[in-house]
């Protein structure tokens, strides 16, 4: 069964059309990225699949089932990291737990046992204004992972950090997910991250928003800087760019 399962989704808002006709499927444990115009509705996509809103048409299904807030089958990882300057860090990623109704203690506990893991061990008690921006970043996926749901959506996660960060934080997350291998989806307009992180780019058209392409990513497992300069990685890269200019038929062999 896939984690996650889009049928003929369509979404209007009065007499804007902007998604039609779209399906994309992500299996267990796959890491699949939509690429997409500016304005295409990837943030609408995504609002449909954690069930903040609803279809017009079609149908999206989370492990079988309607999506929706109440499943508790999706957790979604913003643009902005969105942490309270008044809580310490590790309040702020026990604060998913505790809106689900998890006791404060046993929400801190199993938060803090991440912290090894994400690079923030000995920043518990330290304050979001405190730390560099990918730091943050690292704080806000915790937040999101910590809830334990079967699939993550991450919008843009490092789109507003410089390109140094940047590229650490993709490589921190290519290795993070070959340990843990969550199910991820992930919106984002750089064509070199999708390459990096993905099994799948799901390359839409403009608004209204189809998947008009979805390009297997034949780089091997593990991942890292050294893949970014294997001709495997140009090619993939130059069939997403083709994918977006609309110049080429793009569906996998």
């Amino acid at each position: 069964m896939s984690s996650l399962r889009i049928e003929g989704l369509g979404k209007s808002f009065d007499d804007l059309e902007v998604l039609r006709d779209l399906d994309l499927s992500v299996e267990p444990g796959e890491f699949a990225a939509v690429i997409g115009p500016s304005g295409s509705g990837k943030s609408t996509l995504f609002n449909l699949v954690s069930g903040l809103d609803e279809p017009t048409t079609g149908r999206v299904l989370v492990q079988g089932g309607p999506a929706s807030v109440e499943s508790g089958k999706v957790a979604y990882m913003p643009q902005k990291d969105l942490l309270f300057p008044w809580r310490t860090i590790l309040d702020n990623t026990a604060l998913g737990l505790e809106a689900q109704g998890t006791g404060k203690k046993e929400a801190r506990a199993r938060a803090d046992a991440l912290f090894a893991d994400f690079g923030l061990d000995g920043f518990q008690k330290a304050y979001p204004a405190q730390l560099s921006g990918g730091m943050r970043q690292r704080a806000s996926l915790l937040r999101t992972v910590v809830l334990e749901r079967p699939v993550l959506l991450l919008d843009e996660p490092f789109g507003a950090l410089d390109s140094l960060t940047r590229t650490d934080m993709q490589l921190w997350l290519a290795g993070m997910w070959q340990r843990h291998r969550w199910t991820v989806v992930l919106v984002t307009h750089d064509i070199r991250e999708a390459v990096l992180l993905a099994d799948a780019v799901h390359v839409l058209s403009p608004r209204p928003a189809t998947v008009v392409g979805r390009i297997e990513v034949p780089l091997p497992r593990p991942r890292g800087a050294e893949d970014f300069t294997t001709p495997e990685f140009a090619a993939t890269e130059r069939r997403i760019l083709e994918a977006l200019k609309g110049t080429t038929a793009v569906a996998s062999p």
